[in-house]
């Protein structure tokens, strides 16, 4: 046989202890290519910022998770290699020995097996980013066609070049170590099962009594290879830590975010202003999902101002219905420096730098507002007061300290008592007190209406009296139903957070065949005890409830500790006052148990496949 024959056939004679390397390190690869690449699809690069889309609040919800995620599959990666190249060489181990032991030079064992190596490296990274590309790909393509707007972006070939050669190099790095170390044991000590199985010594085997018979021997098993239980269950839990974090954090952060958005915008709401004004603030409302430009828009000409007339006829077909009044304009605004008092003159400071920019302006009469805003301080409190509330992405663009501060325009100033999360025009906007707006301005008409209706049968017809007042005053004015506006913003967050949810099945599948090839490990060393079990009369089904009692040990044990920090993550440090309802709680239960499930029912095709070997095949050490 030539040397560059032997590694191919010595691979291919192994064809599922091979496949399933190959397959999980892919898995590792195709998950961190794909996380990367969907981060900086929706915006996020290296720097963490947001570019077009959302708002500053919600880019700093989701960055942690980008963040750590990205930390998390590149632990897995390359605890996955580690466990792999472990398994792999622990099954050639017996090899080496009887190589060795026919005088085989060790230079020649490391360069048959490092160059399995190579392959199995080379092989398992190239599939990896061909399968994560098609994956970006393909949910691009998958969420295009739900009609939800989904940048388009080349690929970046270096970026994808130094993905390959990261993993390719670090399973080079944890794959030779074991090469090498078992490349200088001596024969004799490879070819023994105490060596190459990681074995500890321990007493015969005895059975005091007859009740847990299975799991016993099973727990037995599991401690007499702790090296590769160790392994596995520090495999598992990093796993699971994942899972937990993108399941539970996304479903978490999930229903909080899409529960801001809705109360920002508000469900069941109408606009009633002229068609231009219309369009313009449904613009400013798609830019928290689509990348806009910002356009020269008139927000003070006369033909858009709501006359006292009109509002009346409103509020006589409307009833205890609340009109929601609104000036809207595009102003500059400055930063007003603050000083924070202290105990002493010495410990007073200034904050703030006088920092310019352009705000989206909102009068507002604050007993009438419809939306309910995720609000760091506190609210508008009366309809004269020089108070306003800012944005998330104008506070932390223009502000040090925004509750600390004041803002100005048209030479007013006006004290900053709220941070809102407000999706309309990424979250550049300010909220000022209607009366106060008109006084500075001078401008005496709102420009927009806003109103609630009643999901129940008459929201059509007192729609259609609205149409028909608007009609008789000025047929330029229309009606909006701006749920088509919320239900996209909620559509383009639900992409999103179910993309970032969608990742963790690359390492979920990827550690179920790391707990098969253990399973496979764990059966090949007890091939003869089993043996020795059938032949005492033991059935077929009592060998698979011990290598069940294995797995089931090793993955309630990893469970528990990836679900416990992962919770632990999520709602201490990733998601901010995080909404977490019954439904909220099963959803997250549900999926978990069907991951752990799924990951039990793999390690049964092996036991199943040696339970019905014959009794003289299971007792063979070939």
């Amino acid at each position: 046989m030539s040397e560059s024959s032997f590694p191919i056939n010595d691979l291919l004679r192994r064809k599922l202890q091979t496949s399933l390397v190959i397959i999980g390190l892919a898995l590792c690869v195709a998950s961190t290519l794909f996380l990367l690449l969907f981060a900086t699809r929706i915006g996020f690069g290296i720097s963490l910022a947001v570019e077009g889309k959302l708002t500053s609040g919600f880019s700093s919800v989701f960055s942690p998770f980008i963040l750590l995620l990205g930390i998390l599959v590149l632990v897995v990666g390359v605890v996955m290699v580690s466990f792999m190249a472990f398994m792999m060489m622990s099954q050639r181990t017996r090899d080496i020995g009887l190589m060795k032991a026919a005088g085989c030079p060790n230079d020649l064992l490391f360069g048959y097996f490092f160059t399995e190596l190579l392959i199995v490296a080379f092989v398992s990274c190239f599939s990896g980013i061909i399968l994560g590309l098609v994956a970006h790909f393909g949910s691009s393509s998958l969420f295009t066609s739900l009609g939800l707007q989904v940048p388009r972006e080349s690929v970046n070939f270096w970026f994808v070049l130094i993905i390959f050669a990261v993993f390719f190099a670090v399973s080079l790095v944890f794959g030779a170590k074991p090469i090498l170390s078992t490349a200088k044991t001596g024969p004799a000590k490879a070819i023994s099962p105490t060596y190459y199985f990681g074995l500890d010594k321990t007493p015969g085997f005895e059975v005091v009594s007859k009740s847990g018979f299975t799991m016993k021997i099973a727990l037995r098993g599991l401690y007499r290879h702790r090296s590769a239980t160790i392994r596995i269950v520090l495999c598992l839990s990093t796993v699971f830590l994942l899972v937990t974090v993108a399941v539970a954090g996304g479903t978490i952060a999930s229903s909080t975010t899409s529960s801001w958005v809705e109360k920002a915008i508000g469900r069941e709401i109408v606009l009633i202003a002229h068609k231009n004004m219309t369009n313009q603030y449904r613009l400013l409302l798609s830019k928290f999902y689509e990348a806009q430009k910002d356009s020269q828009f008139n927000y003070t000409d006369e033909r858009y101002m709501i006359s006292a007339d009109l509002t009346n006829q409103l509020r006589s077909i409307l009833g205890n219905t609340r009109i929601d009044t609104r000036l809207v304009l595009k102003v500059p605004v400055s930063e007003v420096q603050g000083v924070i008092l202290g105990n002493t003159s010495a410990d007073t400071k200034t904050v703030g730098r006088n920092r310019k920019g352009e705000s989206l302006m909102i009068g507002v009469e604050p007993q009438d507002v419809l939306n309910e805003w995720f609000l760091e301080g506190r609210f508008l409190s009366e309809d004269q007061a020089s108070e306003a509330i800012v944005g998330d992405t104008l506070a932390q663009k223009m502000f040090s300290m925004p509750l600390a501060q004041e803002i100005k325009f048209f030479n007013e100033s006006f004290k900053v008592v709220g941070v809102c999360l407000d999706p309309i025009d990424n979250g550049n906007v300010t909220y000022v007190p209607l009366k106060a707006l008109q006084n500075v301005t001078g401008i005496s008409k709102p420009n927009i209406i806003m109103i609630k209706t009643n999901a129940s049968s008459n929201r059509e017809e007192i729609l259609d009296q609205i149409r028909t007042v608007l009609a008789a005053v000025n047929q330029e004015f229309e009606v909006s139903d701006l749920n088509e506006i919320l239900d996209k913003s909620l559509g383009f967050l639900g992409y999103i957070w179910s993309t970032i949810m969608f990742l963790p099945i690359f390492s979920l599948v990827a550690a179920s065949l790391c707990l098969l090839g253990y399973v496979m490990l764990a059966i090949n060393e007890q091939k003869q005890e089993f043996g020795i079990l059938r032949a005492l009369g033991a059935r077929p089904r009592t060998v698979v409830k011990i290598v069940s009692g294995q797995s089931l040990v090793v993955l309630l044990s990893s469970y528990a500790v990836g679900i416990a920090f992962g919770i632990i993550i999520t709602l201490l440090i990733l998601v901010e006052e995080p909404i977490v309802t019954g439904y909220t709680v099963m959803a997250i239960a549900g999926w978990l148990l069907i991951g752990l499930a799924a990951t039990f029912l793999s390690t049964l095709y092996p036991a199943l496949r040696f339970a019905k070997k014959p009794i003289l095949e299971t007792m063979s050490q070939s």
